[in-house]
């Protein structure tokens, strides 16, 4: 299995990319307009997590940002009725991480804005996938990608994480009362911490 592919982008398409490996060979990855808009100009260096799609005929490599979102397509592709375009066209629409909450709360809305993806469709994902996915650690994905550890020293979302961790709340626990506060990057630390306690409270 090829687990990803990491080397210079060369092309991007409207439903692909190549990138060029360091051996000079130009390899073809389809994937979803999320993964499209994230793409850095041509001639950077870039990597790709990756799934095999193989069939009698063919193989197929699709392409994701991060390993996770590798897992929630190998996910989506396991319910009966959705192939990998299918699963391509969920992922274009929403993103892994925000298909995880609308499974989670039994958004059919959300996932059916997806080309092809009826409210019934929608329906039965929800229900074979619900078991497979935790609330806990679909938050823990979110806030590894938000990349709340890169924040730098003395910037108010820090120093509030910070004083919530101290006050005995856990650090993921506490980026994401900061996160879900409206206006927060116009807050000084002590309105965000007010903000973030009020946040808590209500978790």
């Amino acid at each position: 299995m090829i687990s990803y592919i990491k080397g210079e982008l060369t092309e991007v398409s409207e439903t692909s990319i190549v990138v060029e490996t360091s051996s000079g060979i130009g390899m073809n990855i389809i994937v979803p307009q999320t993964v499209i808009d994230k793409m850095p100009s041509c001639g950077s260096m870039v990597k790709i997590h990756t799934y095999l799609n193989v069939k009698e005929d063919s193989m197929t490599l699709y392409g994701f940002i991060n390993r996770e979102d590798v897992d929630i397509f190998r996910l989506l592709i396991t319910v009966n009725g959705i192939g990998p375009k299918g699963a391509l066209a969920i992922l274009s629409t929403i993103t892994p991480d925000d298909l995880r909450f609308a499974v989670l709360s039994d958004d059919v809305k959300a996932i059916s804005r997806a080309p092809g993806i009826g409210a019934k469709t929608a329906q039965r994902m929800i229900i074979e996938l619900k078991d497979k996915l935790k609330l806990e650690e679909a938050f823990e994905i979110r806030l590894s990608h938000e990349e709340v550890d890169d924040i730098p020293a003395g910037d108010a979302r820090n120093d509030t994480v910070q004083a919530l961790v101290a006050l005995g709340y856990g650090r993921s626990e506490a980026a994401r009362a900061v996160n879900m506060v409206d206006g927060a990057d116009s807050m000084d630390s002590e309105q965000l911490i007010k903000a973030a306690l009020k946040k808590l409270a209500m978790i």
